[in-house]
């Protein structure tokens, strides 16, 4: 019988944690640099910079995945920077998010809540609350009624793609707002966004409440979107995403790689995956190997992908890791060959 040699512990234990230091001369991005030799929590931070940094450096394709109430608790800028500095390349994002971002660039606000005012209170004064944010019932009407007087302009005879639909409601909202958000920053910076799910979304409910009215016969054209978002998969070389949440928007991106069969493209997977939730954390970093669950979370992976797991509200994490980008990011874009997009029924990309 043959002994099995056990490992020696030096084998493993090779990189020790280094304790985060109090350093008041410090940026927010040397604090991350600190906490790359930390754990947990900390240094998946970290990570999840030091991939965004790696992505801008290596011409990737970066497609960001978004959903929940991030504009009503204050996220509205710091989505709108990454856009219009082109940290980003294509945006997945859900209904909801759209709506506030619409409510907002229309020039109206979302309030703080106190744990004193109960739910009761603030329906009879026609006031939503999301967790200990508020907005007026009111003013998301009137956002509705915008809306469905906007697509009565629009040609009613074809569908629209949720792709081309939102390019031209950002480009309509940018000659009336005051403020850049998501919508306008991606029309000015020819940044497509997809909405795979614009039914469950109050954008819709302007527009079937204009169809009710007999205004117009305005529809969307999904699969369109999905030809489109096939294109983006089958012609980018290197591929990057970052998922903030989960849900539908998480979704339609990890079926891009699977749709690239349509056109006859071997899928070549993510070269980079960030997700940034509070789902059930997955112990791994960006040198880790490509596990089955990490499959399930970020999409399909190429071997070798780098991944950072950020098991945080991202409320919390997109304020750091966007300053620290700020910071950093120059350097990287100087040399950067993104894709540009061509804006017609069907979405066309170059990569240089």
């Amino acid at each position: 019988m043959v002994t099995q040699r056990k490992p020696r512990p030096s084998k493993y234990l090779t990189v020790p944690v280094r304790p985060v230091q109090v350093d008041r001369d410090r940026s927010i991005a040397g604090l991350l640099e600190k906490m790359e030799g930390a754990g947990f929590g900390a240094r998946q931070l970290a990570e999840a910079h030091r991939i965004w940094l790696d992505m801008l450096g290596d011409n990737t394709t970066i497609i960001v995945a978004a959903s929940g109430a991030l504009i009503p608790a204050g996220m509205r800028r710091l989505l709108a920077y990454v856009i219009k500095n082109r940290f980003i390349d294509v945006l997945v994002l859900s209904g909801s998010l759209l709506f506030h971002d619409l409510h907002e660039t229309l020039g109206r606000q979302h309030f703080q809540a106190h744990p004193s005012m109960t739910d009761a209170e603030l329906e009879s004064a026609q006031i939503g609350r999301m967790w200990d944010v508020l907005a007026s019932e009111e003013e998301y009407h009137e956002a509705n009624e915008w809306v469905g007087g906007f697509t009565n302009q629009l040609d009613q005879t074809r569908p629209y793609s949720t792709r081309e639909f939102l390019h031209l409601l950002g480009r309509e909202l940018a000659e009336i707002a005051t403020e850049d958000g998501v919508l306008t920053s991606a029309y000015k910076s020819r940044v497509p966004i997809f909405c795979p799910t614009i039914a469950d979304s109050a954008i819709t409910l302007g527009i079937a409440a204009s169809r009710f009215e007999k205004k117009n016969n305005f529809t969307f054209d999904v699969v369109q979107d999905v030809l489109d978002m096939t294109q983006v998969a089958a012609r980018a070389r290197v591929t990057g995403v970052i998922n903030i949440g989960g849900g539908s928007s998480r979704s339609f991106i990890q079926q891009m790689e699977v749709a690239t069969n349509i056109v006859k493209t071997p899928a070549r997977g993510h070269k980079y995956a960030i997700q940034i939730s509070t789902d059930m954390p997955h112990p791994v970093g960006r040198s880790s190997a490509t596990s089955n669950d990490e499959s399930i979370i970020f999409g399909k992976l190429s071997r070798g992908a780098s991944t950072a797991y950020v098991n945080c509200d991202a409320t919390i994490a997109l304020p750091i890791l966007i300053t620290s980008l700020s910071q950093t990011a120059a350097k990287y874009m100087k040399g950067r060959k993104r894709p540009n997009f061509t804006f017609a029924r069907e979405l066309m990309i170059e990569v240089p």
